[in-house]
């Protein structure tokens, strides 16, 4: 399933104007929508050219300032130094694919914590689910049944002994 796309539109009083909700918007509008998972494209409003490279990096700019946490200082140095075709594509690619790596790992760890959650809510649940599963259990054979019955008789019959106290001796007298 392909994430929604929503198009904005800038104008050249530097509003932005979300076409499928009919509103102006901020560029913190955008991050929300981006950060939410859609698909965000933003076009100049006469032309049409596509502005969303634009768009988000002042995203990103805005987001630095505000939380002052930005980009390491080495990666915008070499994204600066791209200027070549040949660089910005090598960068591009690894960036996709490291951002691709994480998204990866993140979702393995949320799945990972979300069936620890599980366990921890039902232990017996879990360890149920790990045992196979057995529509009846197997019937012994009648004489493994009757070595066992025997067994138990005579574990019985020494439980029974050891429990009788025994027998008093009297006791002698000392001589003094």
């Amino acid at each position: 399933m392909k994430n929604q796309q929503v198009l904005i539109r800038k104008y050249s009083d530097r509003r932005l104007y979300n076409t499928a909700t009919s509103r102006y918007v901020k560029l913190k509008d955008i991050a929300r929508m981006v950060r939410e998972g859609l698909d965000v494209r933003v076009v100049d409003g006469r032309s049409g050219k596509d502005l969303t490279h634009i768009i988000m990096t002042q995203i990103i700019v805005e987001d630095a300032k505000e939380r002052h946490i930005a980009l390491p200082l080495q990666l915008l140095t070499q994204i600066v130094r791209a200027s070549d075709k040949a660089t910005h594509d090598f960068l591009t690619w690894y960036l996709d694919n490291a951002l691709d790596l994480y998204q990866k790992a993140q979702n393995t760890v949320s799945t990972g914590i979300s069936e620890a959650k599980n366990v921890v809510s039902s232990p017996l649940d879990f360890v149920r689910n790990l045992l196979p599963v057995r529509s009846s259990p197997p019937a012994p054979e009648s004489g493994e049944v009757e070595q066992l019955r025997r067994r138990v008789e005579e574990l019985q019959s020494r439980l029974e002994r050891r429990r009788k106290p025994a027998p008093r001796t009297p006791k002698r007298k000392r001589r003094v």
